[in-house]
């Protein structure tokens, strides 16, 4: 069967399988790369283990074993790959997300920053605040804590409601698509074959400035839309943090520093370590035992441990009943997550195995040059439109387009790939998206509201980091 054909069988099983029968992600793309795994058995798989003996990912004991097994098989094996690489990074993020936000540690980060700037440039420290929390914290969660300060400035300043509400957006939600350890980066630089730390550098650098775009596109929306203050719709049981009594909402409460250490060290530490490793890699500078202990700590999950152990010292922070189970809850919101993006990591294997890689590496010979990226774009950006949520696109979308990134013809580092798939899992959030809904609901906005406050941001957000994605590939290709 032709690869096209299998990319639209599977792409449309996950369409329909998540509009028409609202089925999980995780079983969704489940069936979709069993499926792949199942039109793939056989001459694709065949050509597939040729062309990687060719060019020497595989021996030939290596291929006669790819072909021995069966499609259920070949699926269960990248599924559990995809968890080994990702589940431990997801699960400690998760705890850190829970100790800063049951410590408040996540709300002295935005009081500081607010304090600092004053009320004229709260949309920026909204912006800053949602960017650093958006790295170890889920999107949601980082909406849940920041709406209640929207709320609170609109009604102290009389106005400017939509852009505390966009600011917000524009710092979170970026982070949210463009820096690990969140699910969807993390596991887009595995599927594109970009190591993590310089996933994280460039999606710091790319994220910040796309930012600052998406703030003045917020400010240009706000001067159009005016949202009212009214009550909102409280959404219960999505956030891990359970409400507190009086008596613990008058506990102390941590300082910056404290606060901002399990954030700041393992993007230390994991920067430091990929720099170090293009050093060494380059000559540049002798491998000593002092830079290999750096790189050593500088290893993903080794960077995350250390980050839960900061996280744990806030502890002293939290109510002494929420102590003992905030371990299980915050893993227990980690197991969802993990869950789909092993399962949409084990469906990129089965795209590539059954020739993905070879048919858009041959595709990418005829896009010239930095236009490769709007079509990194566009593809994810319609998947995301269609289905609504950003991780199952640019799940999906790295797993079509990975044979980008092996392409001899690439003129930029294959983490611009990632950005630009990041970028275009932006637009356009509408009513197929739950944090559409989210937004929505928890701000007080009409479904009509929503459509040109939420979904004229997103499409702003997606196209703003995709200029500045391409700026960048233009300006500093690495390759």
């Amino acid at each position: 069967m032709n690869i096209w054909i299998i990319v639209a069988v599977a792409i449309s099983v996950v369409l329909i399988s998540i509009l028409v029968f609202r089925l999980h992600a995780f079983l969704t793309l489940l069936l979709a790369g069993f499926l792949v795994a199942v039109l793939a058995t056989g001459e694709p798989l065949a050509q597939f283990v040729d062309y990687q003996i060719e060019k020497g990912s595989l021996d030939a004991a290596e291929g006669a074993a790819l072909l021995s097994q069966s499609a259920s098989s070949r699926l269960a094996s990248s599924f559990g790959e995809t968890a080994g690489k990702i589940g431990i990074l997801i699960a400690l993020a998760s705890i850190v997300g829970g100790c800063l936000l049951e410590s408040r540690a996540a709300t002295v980060i935005v009081d500081r920053m607010l304090a600092y700037v004053g009320p004229r440039r709260a949309p920026e420290a909204l912006a800053v605040s949602s960017f650093v929390l958006g790295i170890p914290v889920y999107f949601d969660t980082v909406f849940y804590l920041m709406i209640p300060l929207a709320r609170s400035l609109r009604e102290r300043v009389g106005r400017d409601y939509v852009l505390f509400i966009l600011a917000v957006m524009a710092g979170g939600s970026i982070a949210h698509s463009l820096v690990p350890p969140t699910p969807g980066p993390l596991l887009v630089a595995g599927i594109i074959g970009v190591d993590i730390g310089t996933m994280m550098i460039a999606g710091l650098s790319i994220g910040l400035f796309s930012s600052v775009l998406s703030l003045a596109s917020a400010r240009v929306i706000n001067h159009f839309v005016d949202v009212p203050l009214r009550a909102a719709e409280e959404l219960q049981g999505e956030s891990i943090a359970p409400s507190r009594t009086a008596e613990e909402a008058a506990m102390p409460m941590p300082g910056l520093t404290e606060s901002l250490l399990p954030i700041a060290v393992p993007v230390l530490l994991i920067g430091i370590a990929s720099i170090l490793d293009y050093l060494v890699d380059a000559g540049q500078i002798e491998t000593s035992s002092f830079a290999r202990g750096l790189i050593t700590l500088g290893d993903k999950n080794i960077a995350l441990a250390i980050a839960v152990g900061f996280a744990f010292w806030l502890l002293k922070y939290c109510p002494s009943r929420s102590k003992v189970t905030l371990v299980s809850r915050s893993l227990g919101s980690a197991g969802n997550i993990i869950l789909i993006t092993s399962a949409g990591g084990a469906f990129g294997v089965m795209l590539r195995q059954a020739g993905i890689e070879e048919a858009v590496g041959a595709f990418a010979g005829g896009v010239p040059g930095l236009m490769i990226l709007p079509v990194a774009f566009a593809v994810t950006a319609s998947i995301r439109t269609l289905q609504g949520s950003a991780t199952v696109a640019m799940i999906t979308a790295a797993g079509v387009l990975q044979g980008l990134a092996q392409a001899e013809s690439l003129p930029f580092h294959p983490v611009y790939l990632a950005m630009a798939i990041g970028a275009g899992s932006k637009p356009i959030a509408w009513m197929t998206d739950s944090g559409f809904w989210i937004i929505t609901r928890m701000s007080g906005m009409t479904e009509s509201e929503g459509l040109k406050v939420v979904s004229t941001m997103s499409t702003a957000m997606g196209f703003s980091a995709l200029a500045v994605t391409m700026i960048f590939a233009a300006i500093y290709p690495a390759r």
